[in-house]
């Protein structure tokens, strides 16, 4: 309230209001009123002046504030006269402490700036000079004189005082300003290493994934040849060698998208059933192997199909499930999905996974969910991995709105639960949508333009539809492709994204633009960009498919079988094939 009325000036009138009152108890409250009302006119005024002026947006307005202030102080100063002059045996006395009182309040007011606040206070010491005349020859002349240095002194102290305070806040927000300089240097640098990371990584993710798909896809053309058991034991090696460092690649890459922000979510229908099968599928075996029961269930109101992201929803139930069969040796491992219908398009989902392992001290349950840790710290410990599983699981279920919560009893096992919200977009089933075959079908030979950089990829491609009874030409990036595909007609183009000369989506927004025999021949791009702006980009380039690196040639057959039925016919299946991706 203080600081509302000393901004808005309304101080004065109060001053003005009190000042009449003790004027009154000296001269009367005739004189003491025509006072209050010529003062208060006076201060109206000079506020008025002000706030035009301010308006005016000028900053050089010193000169006018301190002219107006002068003048108004004649008004104030006529209090104390008349106090001396006409106030009796006491008026000195309040004339005295009238005068004190106006030379403190102007340089109380002009603390900051000591040189205005004599030229506003001149007034007061026109009428001192007058009063210490009139003494002349008095005693009470010398009385009065020794007034004047100690009333100095204390504005003497009061103006040092204002001026080593006010050293001091400059001083202060001069070390501020350089902390936040330095605090602005230190963001800057640290956005700029976070951008350099952001694109190291995007190189290194195809550079990656490029070698992997030569890797992965040879052991797969390799294990359809003869092969004797020592032979499928070495294969087998570098085939899951090579599965383990993509799930390593994509943890890496999940997480720094995470951290800056850029983790990209679809929403799209998703039937609970395919999901389910799609997530319990690879563990029930594996559970098996190691001599666990694994058992899965439903509970509660399940929808048929719900809205979301399947690929991530998939990443975090998968995670829990993996971590449930490698760490226990003996037991079950129990999966239930829980359903509970909280409006008529939403539902919430509890997907718990319990098991009967070792259990998790309450200790470690604190720093589960660090990244780039595990519970079994040691060189000597049982299971590999980078630690990063669960913190990622944990944030993108933060990301979706839900949560992963966790209990466990030491020696008897623990429950991992993934619990989110989702919309519902069907509660009953419908019928099945027939799928796609997987293998391209006899008699449908096709002429089919490889484009990719890599020779090893290429060669893996050509192999494998020369294999199926296809025939196959190549080109070594964009450029090349172009000249091939002005003379020769094609059933279908593979088209690598990222190539030397001309890369794949030029090539093929060229193609679409181009009067060249292929103009309408169905595109698919690989790429080893899971990105969904990728995914976009290829599409507006003029792509039919987009397929990821490393490719699974079963999405391959599946976007072959309908090349032979135009571009529209792989454009229908796009989504088919990316969900079968992804489950792969």
């Amino acid at each position: 309230m203080l600081q509302s009325i000393l901004e808005t000036g309304n101080l004065r009138y109060w001053i003005i209001a009190s000042w009449a009152l003790a004027l009154a108890t000296a001269v009367g409250p005739v004189l003491a009123l025509a006072w209050f009302l010529i003062t208060m006119t006076a201060g109206w005024t000079r506020g008025r002046v002000e706030k035009k002026v301010a308006a005016t947006g000028r900053r050089d307005y010193s000169a006018t504030f301190t002219t107006v202030a002068f003048l108004t102080t004649f008004a104030w100063s006529l209090a104390p006269g008349l106090a001396w002059f006409m106030g009796g045996t006491h008026g000195p006395a309040l004339g005295v402490a009238l005068l004190c009182a106006g030379y403190v309040m102007v340089f109380t007011q002009m603390r900051t700036a000591p040189r205005q606040a004599l030229v506003i206070s001149a007034p007061y010491s026109l009428l001192t000079l007058g009063i210490l005349v009139s003494l002349w020859g008095d005693p009470g002349f010398l009385t009065l004189l020794a007034v004047l240095p100690v009333l100095g002194s204390a504005i003497l102290v009061l103006v040092i005082i204002t001026m080593m305070k006010e050293r001091k806040i400059e001083a202060f927000q001069e070390h501020q300003a350089h902390l936040i300089g330095e605090l602005e240097t230190a963001r800057d640098k640290a956005d700029a290493a976070s951008e350099a990371k952001s694109n190291f990584l995007g190189v290194i993710s195809h550079e990656l994934r490029t070698p992997m798909n030569g890797v992965l896809g040879a052991a797969q053309l390799m294990g359809a040849t003869r092969l004797d058991q020592t032979q499928k034991e070495y294969l087998s090696i570098i085939r899951n060698s090579g599965d383990n460092l993509l799930s390593l690649l994509n943890d890496i890459l999940d997480m720094t998208k995470i951290e800056a922000g850029k983790m990209t979510f679809e929403v799209v229908d998703v039937s609970l059933q395919d999901l389910h099968e799609r997530v319990t599928g690879p563990f029930t075996a594996q559970a098996q192997a190691k001599g666990l029961t694994f058992v899965s269930e439903f509970t509660g109101e399940t929808p048929a199909v719900v809205r979301g992201d399947p690929l991530r929803v998939c990443q975090v139930i998968q995670n829990l499930l993996s971590n449930a069969v490698k760490f226990t040796d003996a037991g079950e491992v129990r999966y239930t999905v829980h359903s509970q219908r909280i409006a008529h398009d939403r539902a919430r989902f509890r997907f718990a996974v319990k098991d009967s392992g070792p259990g998790i001290s309450p200790e470690d349950l604190g720093r589960l969910f660090q990244p780039f840790t595990q519970l079994d710290g040691s060189s000597t410990r049982r299971f590999g991995g980078t630690g990063l599983g669960l913190t990622i699981c944990r944030r993108l279920a933060n990301i979706m709105g839900g949560d992963i919560e966790v209990t466990s009893d030491v020696g008897h096992g623990s429950t991992f639960a993934f619990v989110v919200e989702a919309e519902v977009a069907q509660w009953s089933k419908s019928e099945a949508v027939e799928a796609i075959g997987a293998e391209v079908e006899d008699g449908q030979s096709l002429k089919v333009l490889v484009v990719e950089d890599h020779p090893v990829n290429r060669m893996i491609l050509e192999a494998w539809m020369t294999s199926a009874g296809h025939l196959t030409a190549s080109a070594e990036n964009g450029a090349v492709a172009l000249d091939v595909a002005s003379t020769d007609r094609f059933d279908l183009i593979v088209m690598d994204v990222n190539m030397p000369v001309m890369d794949g989506l030029t090539a093929t927004r060229a193609l679409r633009g181009g009067d060249s025999p292929n103009r309408d021949t169905p595109v698919v791009v690989l790429s080893a960009s899971a990105r969904t702006e990728d995914h976009e980009a290829g599409m507006s380039a003029g792509a039919d498919a987009y397929l990821n690196k490393p490719i699974d040639f079963k999405a391959l057959a599946g976007v072959m079988a309908k090349a032979r039925d135009g571009r529209e016919a792989v454009r229908d299946i796009q989504s088919f094939v990316l969900g079968e991706a992804a489950a792969a």
